[in-house]
């Protein structure tokens, strides 16, 4: 091995190193529910915008977890597990995510979402949560914060969506082929039908998530069955994805410069979808940032991969021991 080899070979290592420490979710962890555990406990709150599905432990002041698209509640398993004893976790799906049932006609896009949001804490009498997000979830967070100040006491944020970065470049094959209506048995299809696949390269896995084993497969079902279980539930899909073109955060940096809202910015470094530029802009941005840690090599869905991660700074934000 010579001088390079070594030096990258090292470097590799370090990488992988500062990402173990974590203590990966993995698939058969006994401290966190099954997919059958969590779908056992599933809930419903009747909206003007049909039933939404939601899972929700603990007790004590409310805290909102907001997944990622094409997730849904499941992904922030672990971090119920680890909260719920200081919160009221509320982990809903969104509207054409999930198990929520949609009303007739119910438009889906990020504006749509966020009165869901509003409408659902209402009719659980929640007056102000705090509020934890990934990916297009933390669009719909940042939208909560500008739109609805008053309900929000803390922000916790990961990779997401930026008003610099919405959509992400990586995003526009997925809106061309939902427009066609065939991004679903293109993509989801296949990789309900073969696990391994879904963790390819090519995959959800591949894309998104940090480790090789992830998604399971349990997790894959979970998620991704509904979406591809009828017509309605295809076209619903690609309604969520095709109304992502359309940058709703376009002009929203005043809003977000002005909130008092304590922030705090959690970025996966190995995330190849959204911008790198993306947490500097948010901790500049938030007029109550309390700064960015950056999470090496990790992806996009790194949430549901390190629930350790998430507990330590939602308790630090929180100011809970």
């Amino acid at each position: 091995m010579d001088r390079r080899d070594f030096l990258t070979t090292g470097a590799r290592a370090l990488a992988i190193g500062a990402i173990i420490k974590h203590a990966p979710l993995l698939e058969g962890n006994p401290s966190e529910p099954t997919a059958a555990e969590f779908g056992a406990s599933r809930r419903f709150v009747q909206t003007r915008f049909g039933r939404i599905a939601y899972v929700e432990r603990g007790t004590g002041p409310a805290a909102l977890f907001l997944h990622g698209f094409p997730l849904n509640g499941f992904q922030w398993r672990g971090a119920l597990e680890r909260l719920s004893r200081d919160r009221r976790c509320l982990l809903p799906d969104f509207l054409a995510m999930g198990y929520t049932e949609v009303a007739k006609g119910q438009r889906v896009g990020p504006d749509e979402q966020t009165a869901m949001i509003i409408e659902f804490l209402d009719a659980l009498q929640i007056a102000s949560v705090d509020l934890i997000a990934n990916d297009s979830g933390g669009a719909i967070a940042q939208l909560l914060v500008a739109k609805h100040p008053e309900r929000t006491r803390t922000l916790l944020l990961t990779n997401c969506d930026t008003e610099i970065d919405s959509p992400p470049p990586a995003l526009l094959p997925v809106i061309e082929l939902s427009k066609a209506g065939t991004w679903v048995d293109q993509w989801l299809v296949p990789w309900v039908k073969d696990k391994s696949l879904a963790r390819s390269a090519q995959g959800l896995g591949g894309m998104t998530y940090t480790y090789p084993v992830n998604p399971t497969d349990d997790s894959v079902e979970y998620y991704l069955r509904p979406l591809t279980s009828s017509p309605e539930r295809k076209a619903l899909a690609h309604a969520y994805a095709i109304a992502l073109e359309r940058n709703a955060l376009a002009g929203i940096s005043a809003a977000l410069k002005s909130s008092r809202v304590p922030t705090r910015i959690v970025w996966g470094t190995g995330d190849e979808i959204f911008s790198r530029e993306s947490p500097a802009y948010l901790d500049r941005t938030f007029g109550q940032s309390r700064g960015i840690r950056l999470i090496s090599g990790a992806k996009l869905f790194f949430p549901e991969e390190f629930p350790d991660v998430i507990a330590e700074e939602a308790r630090q934000l929180w100011g809970v021991r």
